[in-house]
């Protein structure tokens, strides 16, 4: 799967929402060593296995 390119806005706003996520038990969809959400997630974005898209506007 090609990750579309976010610019640093968008890229800590995904990370944000999905450390969240993974704060509250969400299941890691990566093998990871870390424990802290926030790496978990940067690991998932780099990755690109995270399930979110951005809609920009026109």
């Amino acid at each position: 799967m090609q990750q579309q390119r976010h610019n640093r806005y968008e890229k800590a706003r995904i990370l944000g929402a999905r450390a969240l996520q993974v704060s509250y038990g969400a299941p890691v969809l990566t093998e990871s060593d870390q424990t802290e959400p926030i790496l978990i997630a940067a690991e998932e974005y780099d990755a690109g296995v995270l399930p979110f898209t951005v809609k920009r506007g026109e």
